[in-house]
């Protein structure tokens, strides 16, 4: 079997962050963990090692080494390691058997995390740490919801965001991190791997997904987006298109009236922009335009809008 053929069953990626950042992401653990340990040593006392969730070390991983993924985001957090609690407590006191309540606490944790958009991994092991913790945990009851696991994740996620925020390109929640700007239709360009290999590199990160999904998932987006297209005889009266831009440049055009004269050339369509930096403005174009212009019909979704297929 070839090298690199094993190193792709084997899951092995290719480094692409540096020594510095390496080296940070330990750091970062390190503080992080120590000051869980010492804060929660002080507020509980001596009882305080039957407190500190051992969870939380799972948790270091994530939002040290990849600040930026969305499993290490302040809800899946917070959510992912209350959730888990609540049903781990629940299944320890409620389930008689000890095999049988952690793997219902396992199952039922994630299902929990996966329904409330907070999948966190290491509520798994929360969710465990209810059922196995012993007759300490067991005292605590519903209370090992608040102390240990809310202070514990509150304390974590203080430090996570007071750490990384010294260095820009890996601040913590992820939308604190500078954003480039966004891109026109004019970006979609083919992307070679060395492209990839650069611009990974340039992150500085680690990043949670493989080289090859990446180029799968820019493959599918912009394979779409070159097919989006709509004709002449697609633009209706009464009717929301938007252009599918990003940021100041996005809008929704209405149409509110047009003529039918047969020639797409010569239609004449009438729209007003209900949505986007030059709302309550209108125009007139002829129907090839707008529809040269429109990537998408749209429609009221609540407050904002979706698209229509």
């Amino acid at each position: 079997m070839s090298t690199p053929r094993l190193r792709a069953l084997l899951g092995l990626e290719g480094a692409t962050a540096s020594h510095r950042e390496k080296l940070v992401s330990a750091a970062g653990a390190f503080f992080g963990i120590l000051g869980v340990v010492l804060i929660s040593h002080a507020l509980l006392g001596g009882a305080s090692a039957v407190f500190l969730v051992a969870s939380m070390g799972a948790s270091a991983v994530l939002l040290f080494a990849v600040p930026h993924g969305p499993l290490s985001q302040p809800w899946p957090l917070i959510g992912g390691h209350l959730v888990s609690a609540l049903v781990g407590v629940t299944c320890a006191r409620h389930v008689g058997s000890p095999w049988l309540a952690m793997a219902l606490a396992a199952g039922l944790a994630v299902g929990a995390m996966y329904y409330l958009r907070c999948i966190h991994p290491p509520g798994g092991a929360t969710a465990l740490t209810a059922v196995l913790g012993g007759p300490a945990v067991h005292a605590l009851g519903y209370q090992y919801v608040l102390t240990p696991v809310l202070l514990n994740v509150v304390l974590i996620f203080l430090i996570a965001v007071a750490f990384n925020y010294p260095f820009p390109w890996r601040r913590y929640p992820a939308a604190l991190a500078r954003r480039p700007a966004p891109v026109g239709e004019a970006a979609y360009r083919p992307i070679e791997h060395e492209d990839f290999v650069y611009a990974l590199s340039q992150l500085d990160s680690f990043v949670d997904v493989s080289e090859e999904d990446l180029l799968r998932i820019y493959a599918i987006a912009t394979g779409r987006a070159e097919r989006r297209h709509l004709a002449p005889a697609d633009i209706h009266v009464g009717r929301a298109y938007s252009n599918g831009q990003q940021g100041d440049a996005w809008e929704i055009r209405e149409v509110v009236d047009a003529s039918h004269t047969g020639d797409p050339a010569r239609d004449q369509v009438i729209y007003k922009v209900v949505a986007g930096g030059r709302a309550r403005t209108s125009g007139v174009m002829t129907r090839s335009e707008f529809a040269h212009w429109a990537k998408y019909e749209v429609v009221r979704h609540g407050k904002g809008w979706r698209r229509a297929d």
